[in-house]
């Protein structure tokens, strides 16, 4: 008789089929094929599992505390990211993406595993809250849930589910508050550390011109202001960014674009990815509400002494553009895997749906088939350059295409844009392209290649998103470096002919 599965056999099960498809498409992010992307999911997933349960039997919940640990979901995607740094140590560092490699080699990886006090603020803070309240701050914010779907999924009352995410949001400001403090520090930054948290808690309140000039400089003390500031729509890309650490932003787009194409076609149920339920999820707001009492205090005696004089500049790093183009690698609208074919230790399992990558597309090769970085003509068609600042010949015919160009997030040295283009004749493939004003370079792309050329940027199209339907809508995101300025990008072309903005 075969032996029946353990309640623990059935947690484990219900978290692939919760999360699975977050780690696989994070892992393909950080691989450069779709077999080593699955094999990186794979031990990420047994990883992960192995952490979970030892924070569930550690010494901690002897003594009626609970281990501080993340959320399922961000803790697997943290297990892709130390697998993928054993990969490199142990010679297999050549199944990884270049650009990741380069970034687990630096000081900047360094951080997520060097001292407490010195990792991303967006971490600690995350990591500091209860693990209910940091779920749903993750589900809504970075993986982009409907909120009917987090509050099933946690044990929520829809009705008040939106409140309490509000809440969250600001116990989490108040957790990188704290750790901000707590950081060794410039004593320049430390000088600035009040007027941060001030000007960060409205948004109606002035950046002085001094603490602009710092913010510019330093990105330490920058990193804290994505954190601190909870208006402006910046609290997704520095949960992102700083938890996951490389590749944080493409990851944030490709969830947020599934959960769209879900949404789209009606299936909100794949969203929800079969998470169970969590009953028990009710327990950490009777606390919560005792610490908002109390953060609502502190925040009144910071603003009192909040406009102390700031200190002189400091400068630091630039920061990285990381990655190169991909593409999503599950179907959206497809159901999540079964979970029979569950990770186990050795990681020699393949679970999972089928995986199409970069490096796949560079066996079967779309109809503009110009490797990513070339610079000749031949490449644009028949395109001139516009580099100069002069525009194409085509821009005098009617406008066939309007394009819709959405700065999503900005940060010193760096920004994620989004392109949007509808089109009035129907399309069997796709070029965009438009120029830069002031030097920006494109480093990373999804749901498109690309080529530059001085300013000028063309991208083409995928093979799964070539065909375009009339008065349809093609789209891709890309994340470009900026220094001094960052005009908007101007003078779009779809297939040579100008379009208009929308």
């Amino acid at each position: 008789m075969p032996d029946l599965p353990t309640p623990q056999d059935a947690a484990e099960a219900a978290l692939f089929s919760e999360c699975w498809d977050a780690v696989l498409s994070y892992a393909d992010l950080c691989t450069a094929g779709s077999v080593a992307a699955t094999r990186l999911a794979t031990e990420a997933f047994a990883l992960g599992v192995r952490e979970a349960r030892a924070a569930e039997t550690g010494p901690t919940r002897n003594s009626g505390r609970r281990s501080a640990r993340l959320p399922r979901i961000p803790l697997l995607l943290t297990a892709v990211r130390t697998t993928a740094a054993a990969w490199e140590t142990d010679g297999h560092g050549h199944k990884l993406d270049p650009e990741l490699r380069l970034w687990l080699n630096s000081e900047k990886a360094a951080r997520y595993t060097g001292p407490p006090l010195q990792r991303p603020i967006a971490l600690r803070g995350l990591r500091d809250m209860q693990e209910p309240d940091a779920a749903l701050l993750w589900l809504a914010e970075v993986e982009a849930v409907p909120l009917s779907i987090v509050a099933r999924r946690l044990g929520l009352d829809p009705a008040t589910v939106s409140d309490e995410l509000d809440q969250v949001r600001v116990l989490f400001r108040d957790r990188c508050h704290r750790n901000h403090i707590d950081t060794p520090m410039a004593a320049q930054c430390r000088s600035y550390a009040r007027l941060l948290d001030a000007v960060t808690r409205s948004p109606l309140a002035d950046t002085p011109d001094d603490l602009s000039r710092h913010l510019a400089r330093c990105v330490d003390c920058a990193e804290a202001a994505a954190c601190l500031r909870l208006h402006g729509g910046g609290l997704p890309a520095a949960l992102a960014s700083g938890v996951i650490g490389w590749g944080g932003l493409a990851y944030l787009e490709r969830r947020r674009r599934a959960a769209e194409v879900r949404l789209g076609a009606g299936r909100p149920d794949l969203v929800d990815m079969d998470g169970p339920p969590n009953p028990g999820a009710h327990k950490a707001r009777v606390l919560r509400g005792g610490l908002l009492v109390a953060a609502v205090l502190v925040s009144l005696l910071a603003l009192a002494v909040s406009m102390l004089p700031g200190g002189a500049t400091d400068d630091g790093a630039a920061a990285p553009t990381d990655g190169s183009d991909r593409q999503p690698v599950a179907d959206p609208g497809a159901p999540t895997p079964p979970v029979t074919a569950q990770p186990s230790d050795s990681a020699t399992a393949s679970p999972g749906p089928s995986v199409t990558t970069a490096s796949d597309r560079s066996e079967h090769p779309a109809s503009d088939p110009e490797p990513q970085g070339t610079t000749s003509s031949t490449a644009r068609g028949t395109e001139p350059d516009p580099g100069n600042g002069e525009p194409d010949p085509e821009t005098s015919e009617p406008a066939t295409c309007q394009v819709d160009y959405d700065l999503v997030n900005q940060w010193p040295d760096g920004f994620q844009a989004t392109v949007t283009v509808t089109t009035v004749e129907a399309l069997d493939t796709w070029r965009v392209a438009w120029s830069f004003r002031d030097g920006q370079q494109v480093g990373q792309m999804w749901d498109a290649g690309f080529t530059q050329n001085g300013g000028r940027v063309t991208a083409t199209a995928a093979d799964y998103n070539k065909v375009v339907p009339a008065d349809g809508s093609l789209a891709f995101g890309f994340i470009s470096s900026w220094r001094g300025k960052n005009s908007p990008a101007y003078d779009f072309t779809l297939n040579g002919h100008s379009c208009t903005k929308a």
